[in-house]
Order: C-alpha cells, then sequence, then structure tokens
C-alpha cells in the first residue's frame, strides 16, 4: 500500500488526501517520522482540515523521546482546534500536555469534557477513561463520582487487523482457523468478500447505522478509502438521525471527505 501511494503521489504530489493516506500507512507500521512527514504536506495543501493537523500532531508525539509533547506537536493540535474545536485526537493531547506539565486537574477536566462529547462507543472512549483513573490514582485525585456519572462504556471492538471483521457475519471460529493456514493474498481475498458480503446486506437492509460503521471501519482496515467515504454517505442518506454520530466516527477513522 505504501509503494501504490508513494507511486501515485509522485504523479500527483498535490493530493492532499493522498498524503493524508500515506501518512496513515506510514503510521499503522510504525514509522512515525515519516508519517509525520507526510502529514505536513497534507497540511501544507489542505491546511483548513483539522483532521490533518491532528493527525500530524499525534505522529510527532510519538516519533519524539516521550519526555514531553513536542513544540511543533503542541502547534498542530492547537491549529486543528482553532479549525475545529472538538476535534477529539486534539482534546486529548491537549490534556496529556497538561499532565505533563503538572496540571493534573486541569488536564482530568480537559478529558472529561472529552468524554462528554463523544458519541456512544468512540474508539477512544475506553482509553481517556483509563487515562483519567491512572492520573487520579496516581496524584490522589477523586473522581469516582465524575466516572460513575459518565453514560455506560459500550463493549470494546478488537484490536489489531480483526477489528476488520468486528461483528461481520462469517465463517465459524474453526474456518478462521484453517483460514488462518492459507497464504495472506488468499486471506485477504477472504476478509474482502466478508466485507463485500456486509455492503450488500445493507444496501438490501440500510436501517442499521451500527453496521454501517463496521463496514466503514473494515473499508478504511483495507485501504478503501473511497469506497469508506461512499458508506457513509449511503449510511446518512438512510440513517439521517444518526447522521452525527456516523459523521463523528468516520472523522475518528480518517474516512476522506467526512
Amino acid at each position: 500500500m505504501i509503494s501504490s501511494l508513494e507511486a501515485k503521489l509522485k504523479a500527483n504530489p498535490n493530493d492532499a488526501e493522498g498524503w493524508r493516506m500515506l501518512g496513515w500507512s506510514f503510521f499503522e507500521t510504525g514509522k512515525f517520522a515519516e508519517a509525520a512527514m507526510a502529514y505536513q504536506k497534507a497540511t501544507q495543501l489542505a491546511p483548513k482540515n483539522a483532521e490533518y493537523w491532528s493527525s500530524l500532531g499525534e505522529a510527532l508525539v510519538l516519533a519524539g523521546s516521550g519526555e514531553k509533547i513536542p513544540a511543533d506537536a503542541s502547534a498542530a493540535f492547537k491549529k486543528a482546534l482553532a479549525i475545529d474545536p472538538k476535534d477529539p485526537r486534539s482534546r486529548y493531547f491537549i490534556g496529556v500536555e497538561q499532565d505533563m506539565a503538572g496540571r493534573h486537574k486541569e488536564a482530568i477536566d480537559t478529558w472529561f469534557a472529552l468524554l462528554k462529547d463523544s458519541p456512544s462507543g468512540a474508539p477512544w472512549e475506553a482509553d481517556v477513561r483509563k487515562t483519567i483513573e491512572q492520573v487520579a490514582a496516581k496524584e490522589k485525585i477523586d473522581v469516582k463520582d465524575r466516572l460513575a456519572a459518565l453514560k455506560p462504556l459500550a463493549p470494546a471492538a478488537p484490536a489489531g487487523p480483526a477489528a476488520a471483521l468486528n461483528g461481520i457475519p462469517g465463517p465459524s471460529r474453526e474456518q478462521m482457523a484453517a483460514a488462518s493456514q492459507l497464504p495472506s493474498g488468499q486471506q485477504e481475498a477472504m476478509v474482502r468478500g466478508m466485507v463485500d458480503g456486509l455492503a450488500a446486506k445493507l444496501q438490501a437492509d440500510p436501517k442499521q447505522p451500527d453496521r454501517w460503521m463496521m463496514l466503514i471501519r473494515s473499508r478504511m482496515m483495507l485501504g478503501q478509502g473511497r469506497e469508506a467515504a461512499q458508506a457513509l454517505q449511503q449510511a446518512i442518506a438512510a440513517n439521517p438521525d444518526s447522521r452525527a454520530d456516523l459523521v463523528q466516527a468516520a472523522r475518528t477513522l480518517g474516512v476522506p471527505g467526512a
């Protein structure tokens, strides 16, 4: 995927979304400095895109020493928030920066505000709660009542490649075990077939916003940004009352145009 994106960007270096996808690809393979350089190009081409700025900030944080939030990362998060004050990634890292500066209560307030604005089942929800609990315990800050007042935590989605198949009707555990012995190309073909199967079922019964998000997440896991964007629009058309949650989750997943 990285090689393909690099070839496309060589031919069309002004493709901001292409640079964003390259940054995401580097990030997913642990190449954070390379991810930051790609995200930097995306921000130069589309400076009013909050997601590009917050993605740049996160990559710069992980490419750093870990001792503090780098100044250029902090600046990127602030630019993102100037464009979109509710950008979840930036809000989380602003809290981290406050905590690392010794402003622990302020950091906890920042994270609670983020949780309050997060849609139910947001992928960052469990991690933010855990961060609050850890900082509160370390700094002896009582947050028990505030945590209890939050909406119940939605079941966590599985991590790693398995997330592409989360909740998608497919083969049994025994069939999956057998499939794990297949060459990687055949495994990928099986996964794509299952994702396409979910898409077909949603065309027949589109009033299922949760399953649309499964499809959108799966498309992004497979590098199918265009298909994910199309699925988002179809999901919104079929479930207009869920538009806000669908768009927020899609932005977090990096869906083009979300």
